[in-house]
């Protein structure tokens, strides 16, 4: 397992926090999820650009 350093925006921090509580997560597991969630919609997206994921397009936040 890869370790990396994070920076957040003080801005940013207390709602991540408050975010992940909510639902019951650790930090590490909720921002763990956002980028896997991201990177299989910028998956998606590149796929639907090349014209091999017509059945993805559109889909955006709900996969």
């Amino acid at each position: 397992m890869a370790v990396m350093t994070l920076r957040i925006p003080d801005d940013l921090d207390p709602s991540i926090r408050a975010a992940a509580a909510a639902v019951g997560m650790s930090l590490n597991a909720y921002i763990v999820r956002a980028a896997r969630r991201q990177s299989v919609l910028d998956a998606a997206q590149q796929l639907s650009a090349l014209g091999l994921g017509d059945d993805l397009a559109g889909e955006g936040d709900l996969l």
